[in-house]
């Protein structure tokens, strides 16, 4: 997996790094147990100061997603999975939530908007839409 950061997003870019981080576990690129690369190997690969990688680090240990192994490094937590998952369902249905609430308030239609869901969830991954 590459991590990138982008410098024009309203969202701080060790919180970026967290998303990427947690995408990455839920989709089972990263397993409880695997290595993450060095903090030094992670800044230069997203171009950002190594302080921003290590605070996303701290705060996915905080959240019990990762944990530091003094002298070893840090690996992915056995419950990580689990967390990663629950994370990033509550993240993306917030944002949902709030775009759907901003294409009501723009006039979009309930009936267009179920429709963009239902077509979203027929159509297989790589299909036209």
């Amino acid at each position: 997996m590459q991590y990138r950061v982008d410098p024009s997003s309203d969202v701080p870019p060790s919180r970026q790094l967290q998303e990427q981080l947690l995408d990455a576990i839920a989709r089972g690129e990263l397993a409880a147990g695997d290595q993450l690369r060095s903090v030094r190997a992670l800044a230069a690969e997203a171009l950002v100061n190594p302080n921003t990688v290590a605070k996303a680090i701290r705060d996915l240990e905080i959240a019990g997603v990762l944990v530091g192994r003094n002298g070893l490094g840090v690996f992915v937590s056995d419950a990580a999975p689990r967390l990663a998952v629950e994370r990033r369902r509550a993240t993306t249905l917030a944002t949902f939530a709030t775009a759907l609430h901003e294409a009501l308030r723009a006039g979009h239609r309930p009936e267009r908007l179920a429709e963009l869901v239902d077509r979203a969830t027929t159509v297989a991954p790589g299909e036209a839409r």
